[in-house]
């Protein structure tokens, strides 16, 4: 079972776990396809070298602190909860989670080496080719023989590519952006996964014979663009077929925030308040505004053969 650690910045010894271990370094959002290959690598050093493994990650992404957001915003592709359900799933044994500030985010290379590393019982540390633990320019893999000093061993695993293209999370947003799901996924390796909860809505989508799951996400999510998908739903434990819809209500309004709304097919119980997840498995067609409801009907009649036809064949 994962043995979950949250850390923060001066920590106290009696918190980290008192023996050697194999410590794989990577802020890891998505753990993505590129980023399974870096734990797999650990998990394998750890049987072999009959060591604990134990991945640092951190509770929030270093850009907060590193250099300024490009949109002003940071969304994960994981939450913290979700992370920890998959790298579990992969082997780890410990799970460290930094609380990344300023305080910790400006440490200089050798005192993070010393403290995070060192202080932390690694024989064998593993990271991606493009891992830093600061400035990447005084800070990457590059540099890190020098700071080790032969104190720990150092394993760097190479890019990972998907139809020729590097993986990585930067291109998973991309795509995920451009409501090109299925590419997304192919460099996830799993299908794309929402968390939130279960909203009331104006209730449109019974009057039309669709009724809709209002979905509230979890405030730091990172959402496909807008459109209609395919989707997995879960709620109370049970997955269900559902499609999707990203965007603002052309038809009959338009909203000035984006809303997350499910038709869950072969479904009718009360969810209000419950928790949920979406799992994002193909792009169907853009938002439209059709010219009253009877030929919306007509639409959602044919997204939902689709739909099917879709999540038929993709039952995993």
């Amino acid at each position: 079972m994962l043995e979950i650690i949250k850390i923060k910045h001066p920590y106290r010894k009696e918190e980290i776990v008192d023996e050697e271990i194999v410590l794989i370094l990577g802020y890891f959002d998505g753990v993505h396809l590129a980023h399974q290959e870096v734990i797999k690598e650990g998990i394998k050093i750890g049987k072999e070298r009959r060591l604990k493994v134990a991945l640092m990650t951190f509770n929030r992404h270093p850009s907060i602190v590193y250099r300024k957001l490009r949109d002003g915003r940071y969304a994960n592709l994981t939450q913290p909860q979700q992370k920890a359900k998959i790298v579990e799933k992969l082997g780890v044994d410990i799970l460290y989670e930094v609380f990344f500030n300023s305080e910790f985010g400006n440490l200089p290379p050798q005192e993070f080496v010393d403290q995070y590393i060192v202080g932390w019982n690694a024989k064998v540390i593993v990271a991606g080719f493009d891992y830093t633990y600061g400035k990447p320019d005084i800070a990457s893999m590059e540099q890190l023989p020098e700071y080790a000093d032969g104190r720990f061993e150092i394993v760097q695993v190479g890019e990972a590519k998907e139809s020729g293209k590097t993986i990585s999370s930067t291109m998973i947003r991309q795509y995920i952006m451009n409501g090109e799901i299925e590419k997304a996924n192919g460099m996830l390796g799993y299908y794309y996964e929402t968390l939130g909860f279960v909203v009331h809505g104006d209730a449109r989508g019974r009057e039309l014979g669709y009724p809709t799951a209002n979905i509230y996400s979890h405030p730091y999510t990172y959402l496909p663009n807008e459109g209609i998908y395919a989707v997995w739903f879960t709620v109370k434990g049970k997955r269900y077929m559902g499609m999707a819809s990203i965007g603002y209500n052309v038809t009959f309004k338009n909203q000035s925030e984006i809303s997350v709304e499910v038709n869950i097919l072969d479904f009718n119980e009360e969810i209000y308040g419950d928790d949920v997840k979406i799992e994002w498995v193909a792009y169907l067609r853009g938002e439209v505004k059709f010219n009253g409801a009877e030929e919306l009907i007509e639409q959602l009649q044919e997204d939902e053969i689709n739909t099917r036809r879709i999540l038929e064949a993709n039952e995993s």
